[in-house]
């Protein structure tokens, strides 16, 4: 991957509050860089800030904070994804909203949009990744849940529902684990922007979903779900020990096999 682009957006039901962002992480073979722009949940504004982040270049990836599914339809029911990360997890990291919720299925429609506004404006690379919901390297990611996946003691924080993502993504950034997995999946370059920087909620959202989408790219994740969506988290190496025992737990009560280990090697000859 000497260069490339992904494409991370924290999916927003707001019209009136700038509550949605996309973020644009690129990197060539020596810097990795970003940008962010937040917009509204209604049109032109929405559309104007996908295009103005997307167009232009190749997207290797994308992944959206928001419930999808193969075919983008409207899901309307509590997901083995959300299960997944719900259960025994739940007091360390909190939990995904339920689709089956009528907020859920708002943010699914709105997260469809997203979808299709990507589609229509940015050249997609195919999905080669394990998993796939579409023929388009389309992913859906959770932020607070791929942030304490990687902490070794989420409790110590303090968290609460209002503040989590946010208290991970600090605590992250000051461990060194955020540049240390950016690192891993785009060794030998300079971050040409301090993550410390990134101070808004909204802001902290979408770039973690560039990072999904840098992991899908690489091919090195873990997702947990089935047909009716699969949630992407770090690499099986950045997982802390206790949370991948949960993990494990919950899958061997689902019937299906709602645990999927990516194999780097799956996806190296596409990417060359």
């Amino acid at each position: 991957m000497k260069n490339g682009s992904v494409i991370g957006i924290d999916v927003g039901c707001s019209p009136t509050r700038r509550s949605s962002a996309i973020c644009q992480l690129d990197w060539s073979a020596s810097v990795i860089s970003w940008k962010i722009k937040r917009f509204r949940a209604a049109e032109p504004e929405r559309e104007q800030a996908i295009r103005e982040l997307s167009a232009g270049r190749p997207i290797m990836a994308a992944a959206f904070d928001g419930p999808i599914r193969r075919g983008f339809e409207i899901i309307g029911r509590y997901r083995t994804a959300e299960r997944m990360l719900t259960r025994r997890l739940r007091p360390l990291i909190g939990k995904p909203g339920q689709s089956s919720a009528p907020v859920g299925k708002l943010l699914n429609r709105h997260a469809n949009e997203c979808v299709l506004l990507l589609v229509r404006h940015a050249d997609l690379h195919p999905a080669w990744h394990a998993v796939p919901i579409d023929d388009k390297a389309l992913v859906e990611a959770f932020p607070s849940s791929f942030l304490g996946m990687m902490i070794a003691d989420p409790t110590d924080l303090s968290a609460r529902r209002g503040n989590r993502s946010d208290r991970f993504f600090q605590h992250l950034v000051t461990a060194g684990v955020l540049s240390a997995l950016i690192g891993h999946c785009l060794p030998g370059r300079t971050l040409t922007q301090d993550l410390a920087t990134v101070v808004n909620h909204d802001d902290r959202a979408a770039l973690i979903c560039a990072l999904s989408a840098l992991c899908v790219a690489k091919g090195d994740f873990v997702a947990v779900g089935d047909d009716d969506g699969w949630i992407i988290l770090p690499p099986r190496s950045f997982i802390q020990p206790a949370q991948w025992s949960l993990l494990e737990a919950n899958a061997a009560e689902e019937p299906g096999a709602a645990l999927n280990v990516a194999v780097p090697e799956e996806i190296i000859v596409h990417l060359q």
